[in-house]
């Protein structure tokens, strides 16, 4: 399992959410780029990016930073955040970031989905973020009717790999996440489910390893010091050949 260190931008600086509450951002470290050098050195080789203004407003606010932390660092990047048409998707991929993440589109405009996938195989994931189990929308800001499992299967047919899950109630709650969910996407579908929202400890890490989750995002629970990133990673690589 692949343990995803995150980094959640609001006009340029690391914030966190509670719940994808916007009114709930606070500032957890000072500079982007240092903190994903502190990342790296702690051995992550992967770093979850969103550009929470983006999400909010429907186009990329903060590329300028996310790029600098991408040419400033060896980690491989997957963004999130505004990526709502093929020029945003094709602009990242093309200057060093490894994976852009689909969220609002999957639910209003699958056919965009598709064009990604067809175009970027792998390189394209799919954010799945749930309130009651109902999936929401541009940046949390709206629940939709369609079910997580249901949004899943769609985005397997029409040949999305990876998908990251997040429970809203359990966004940076520090609670654990949500097992029976995580549990249900990764048996309803084939696809790589990786692991977000409600991170707090390293039991969390063994949990969502046993579940055979391909990974584990983990914000919060860094910020403050509840899981060490190094000790992270080494549980999610034990018993790996």
């Amino acid at each position: 399992m692949i343990i995803l260190p995150a980094i959640d931008l609001k006009d340029g600086n690391c914030v966190r959410l509670l719940r994808g509450d916007y009114a709930t951002a606070h500032k957890v470290a000072e500079d982007p780029v240092e903190t994903a050098l502190a990342f790296e050195t702690a051995g992550a080789q992967w770093l979850h990016m969103v550009d929470l203004d983006g999400a909010k407003d429907g186009s990329p606010k903060n590329r300028e930073t996310i790029l600098e932390v991408s040419q400033s660092t060896n980690l491989q990047i997957e963004i999130g955040g505004g990526i709502r048409d093929m020029e945003t998707v094709s602009y990242y991929l093309e200057h060093g970031i490894t994976r852009v993440i689909l969220g609002s589109a999957a639910v209003k405009e699958p056919e965009f989905v598709k064009q990604a996938v067809k175009e970027y195989g792998d390189r394209i994931a799919v954010g799945i973020d749930a309130r009651n189990g109902m999936v929401a929308a541009e940046g949390w800001l709206q629940t939709s009717v369609v079910s997580y499992l249901e949004l899943a299967k769609q985005m397997e047919l029409i040949g999305v790999k990876k998908i990251i899950f997040t429970d809203i109630s359990q966004d940076g709650t520090l609670a654990g996440p949500n097992l029976a969910q995580l549990d249900r996407i990764n048996q309803a579908v084939s696809c790589d489910i990786i692991a977000s929202g409600g991170v707090a400890n390293s039991k969390d890490i063994l949990n969502l390893k046993d579940l055979g989750l391909y990974g584990a995002i983990c914000g919060k629970a860094v910020y403050t010091g509840n899981l060490d990133l190094r000790e992270a990673i080494a549980i999610a690589k034990e018993g790996k050949q």
